[in-house]
């Protein structure tokens, strides 16, 4: 069988990580599997291409040959004031010779600027799920997840989430006894527990403005009281129905979903604290174990129990 061809496109302001954790997790699959993958590294300004960190890579220029797999990269170079129009034409017209596409982070961008994602699930960084969804209304997102798979387009959440959509695409391509030996030659999880919520920090949720981020300082100081939508819309001054509507364009999530965010934050701090989970439960609000535990199994992928065993056992 001749080699996947697997396409990296980088561009100024590249995000390295972005590129470079696939590039190494299909290498390691690569020599686990010799001849399984051609891997290069392409882009429409070849030559030396730099990072937004300042480091280079050597890109080849794009061709017309077909492909297995065509990766986007993401980084500084996916905000409106930076993309190379390029860039986004590339993108659309390699899309059809090749039989995956596939985005890194912010290479959603990309991929939706070049109207591969109408219609289709995707994820992006966590940190630019409201802007996306202000520009990009078509596309259904999914912001917590680690990456979404629509075929024939994958795209992954923030910068590192690029190795473990690779780790996805070796096990789909060669099986998951290569991607299991490759996670661990990278000293990777396989698949990691929960969704990229976790790494979201209160303020960052307060959207790409900060405009909640104050409410929501104010709501984790609340927990364990009522935080209806009235009650936060009466918080901001403003009306339950223009309150929601704001918060849902700014944040990329519901009222609800915020506040069920910061209990399970705040109750993931207490276990890891020593805390039982029944109060775990009780500090961040939810008032019994069993909605705690719910709660966690949506965003950590995770029993409160297992997640208290995991910080007992790391102390």
């Amino acid at each position: 069988m001749a080699p996947r061809r697997v396409d990296v496109l980088i561009f100024a302001d590249f995000q390295l990580l972005d590129a470079a954790g696939p590039i190494a997790a299909f290498e390691i699959a690569g020599r686990l599997a010799p001849g399984a993958y051609d891997l290069r590294v392409v882009s429409t300004a070849p030559g030396w291409v730099k990072s937004s960190s300042g480091a280079a890579l050597m890109a080849a220029p794009l061709d017309e040959a077909p492909l297995d797999t065509l990766l986007v990269s993401g980084g500084d170079g996916t905000r409106p004031e930076r993309l190379d129009p390029a860039v986004i034409a590339a993108a659309a017209a390699v899309a059809p010779r090749a039989r995956r596409i596939v985005s890194v982070c912010s290479g959603a961008f990309i991929l939706a600027e070049a109207g591969l994602l109408k219609g289709r699930r995707a994820t992006t960084h966590w940190s630019r799920t409201a802007d996306f969804r202000r520009r990009f209304p078509r596309t259904r997102l999914e912001p917590d997840r680690i990456y979404v798979r629509d075929d024939p387009v994958w795209t992954s959440a923030g910068i590192t989430a690029g190795i473990d959509l690779s780790l996805a695409l070796i096990a789909e391509d060669l099986g998951e006894a290569v991607a299991q030996a490759t996670a661990q030659q990278l000293v990777a999880p396989r698949q990691r527990a929960g969704g990229q919520s976790q790494f979201s920090g209160l303020v960052e949720m307060g959207g790409a403005s900060g405009r909640f981020a104050d409410l929501l300082d104010w709501a984790g100081q609340r927990l364990t009281t009522r935080l209806s939508v009235e009650d936060l819309a009466e918080a901001s001054a403003m009306s339950p129905r223009n309150f929601a509507r704001a918060f849902v364009r700014e944040v990329g999530m519901t009222p609800a979903k915020a506040v069920e965010h910061l209990r399970v934050e705040a109750a993931r701090g207490a276990l890891r604290q020593g805390a039982s989970v029944e109060q775990a439960a009780r500090t961040a609000g939810f008032g019994d174990a069993e909605r705690l535990r719910r709660a966690m199994l949506r965003t950590y992928g995770q029993t409160p129990q297992a997640l208290r065993r995991k910080a007992r056992a790391e102390l």
